[in-house]
């Protein structure tokens, strides 16, 4: 069978009894009553009329597409972050374009460029760099949205950042009192912010505690995190807990201290830090953080598709951390 030849605007003119450019504009909905936008929409429909997406980007100047750009989608919590925000653009009327920088800034800033210059309308990051200028440059060009970090001086369409002092103090302050005073925190590649946990506040927290803390950087893969996990836990002394600042590097934790036979949370306590499900389901749960994520994409995508049509959205949201006490963690062995 032929497939079905596509309905074009001259035949929802006429069968409106309008021009083809007001059947345009009436699409558009702009320079017609609302009442002949309503009815040429009624008409399109019944026709089976669907715009042809070239010709409405060459119309419109946009393309209805919007570039999600991770640091790592190796991480099982950036890939629930985009999934949903590609369902989130999708009930918008457009569409994600997802690319991932595997945690390399050059990469993700080449990646970028690219997804300019083919003249998305939007982007939504999560920056492996936060201080690279070029993201100065590319909020110039397009409608950027940060997720995680504040981009300084760029001007940005929106910032959805996490109170991340908050979770850092919280993880600590839980481990200490169950009497945890060697305390090692993993945390993921990309260059140190004034708005990262691991260089800024847990240095601080662990001098008000009073607690001995080393910082390691692993990437997201489980067997690089893995490996990192076995050489720390092979230290002597080494740490009684571990803070990893994200849950898919707490999964090597496990990996290696099944290897070592260290109990968790026996003879090592592990909190992780974006609650990710199958953390729930781990042998003991894993102890995580909640941060909203259902919020984090509506206010992402809101402040970019604002900013693509002009319109008003708050530019900045701080995410609370939640924490989900579950059996990774618990009194320091005597």
């Amino acid at each position: 069978m032929a497939p079905a030849k596509r309905v074009t605007i001259r035949q929802v003119a006429d069968a409106a009894g309008l021009s083809p450019a007001a059947v345009s504009y009436a699409l558009r909905g702009i320079q017609v009553s609302e009442e002949t936008q309503q009815r040429v929409r009624q008409v399109a429909d019944e026709l089976g009329y669907e715009a042809n997406p070239i010709a409405r980007a060459l119309a419109s100047g946009r393309t209805g597409m919007i570039g999600i750009l991770g640091t790592s989608l190796e991480d099982l919590w950036q890939q629930r972050l985009v999934a949903a925000a590609g369902r989130a653009l999708l009930e918008r009327d457009h569409y994600a374009l997802i690319l991932d920088a595997g945690g390399d800034p050059v990469r993700q800033r080449e990646l970028a460029a690219q997804l300019r210059d083919q003249q998305v309308d939007g982007l939504i990051l999560s920056p492996v760099d936060p201080t690279d200028p070029f993201w100065l440059e590319l909020a110039d060009s397009l409608a950027l949205v940060s997720i995680g970090d504040e981009l300084v001086e760029a001007d940005t369409a929106g910032e959805v950042l996490f109170d991340n002092r908050s979770g850092v103090s919280r993880a600590l302050e839980h481990l200490s009192d169950l009497g945890h005073r060697r305390i090692a925190v993993l945390r993921p590649p990309g260059s140190p912010t004034s708005g990262r946990p691991a260089e800024v506040f847990v240095t601080a927290e662990a001098e008000r505690l009073g607690l001995e803390v080393s910082v390691h950087t692993t990437p997201y893969e489980l067997d690089d995190s893995t490996e990192l996990a076995r050489a720390l836990l092979s230290a002597v002394p080494r740490p009684t807990a571990v803070f990893c600042f994200s849950d898919s590097i707490a999964y090597g934790i496990y990996a290696a201290a099944s290897e070592l036979d260290l109990a968790i949370p026996g003879r090592l306590s592990l909190i992780g830090y974006d609650d990710q499900p199958v953390s729930a389901l781990l042998t003991p749960p894993l102890t995580s953080f909640s941060w909203d994520t259902d919020r984090l994409v509506d206010a992402a995508v809101g402040m970019v598709l604002a900013a693509v049509d002009g319109n008003r959205w708050p530019r900045r949201l701080m995410i609370e951390p939640l924490l989900r006490e579950r059996s990774s963690t618990g009194p320091v062995a005597r």
